[in-house]
């Protein structure tokens, strides 16, 4: 199942994930992944979140971060959740019209292997493409 957290750039769309992942993570009974574009993070998330920076990882477009989720996933068999912070950016996807395709290739890995994943997406909820509106639980 995918999430979005949608709005503008400076909206509060993170503080909003990161209060979601440290209430989650107090009854989670499996492992909770968290995804950004630097380390920034780090001294807000709870100590048992696994934050991991994108960009050290060399991912260069959509398809490799497609590849860099399945990678996380089948190396860890208790993932839980998996959260994305700035995900345009750290999905490659700024400026692309692949967004409604590379959710929903997420959607379809986290529904096979049983685990929740949230995005944060700078981006007005008017703006979606219709198939993923429905997805949506704030909108900033």
């Amino acid at each position: 199942m995918v999430q979005l957290v949608v709005g503008r750039k400076g909206k509060g769309k993170t503080k909003i994930i990161l209060d979601m992942v440290n209430k989650e993570i107090v009854n989670a009974s499996g492992n909770i992944v968290y995804l950004d574009k630097s380390m920034g993070h780090m001294y807000e998330l709870n100590n048992k979140v696994r934050l991991i920076n994108v960009c050290d990882y060399g991912v260069s477009n959509a398809d490799e971060f497609v590849g860099f989720i399945r990678g996380i996933v089948s190396q860890d068999h208790d993932l839980e959740q998996i959260y994305f912070d700035g995900f345009l950016k750290i999905a490659c996807l700024e400026g692309s019209d692949r967004l409604e395709e590379i959710v929903t290739k997420l959607d379809k890995i986290s529904d096979t292997y049983g685990f929740k994943i949230v995005i944060s997406l700078s981006l007005d909820e008017a703006e979606l493409p219709e198939t993923l509106k429905s997805k949506v639980v704030v909108s900033l």
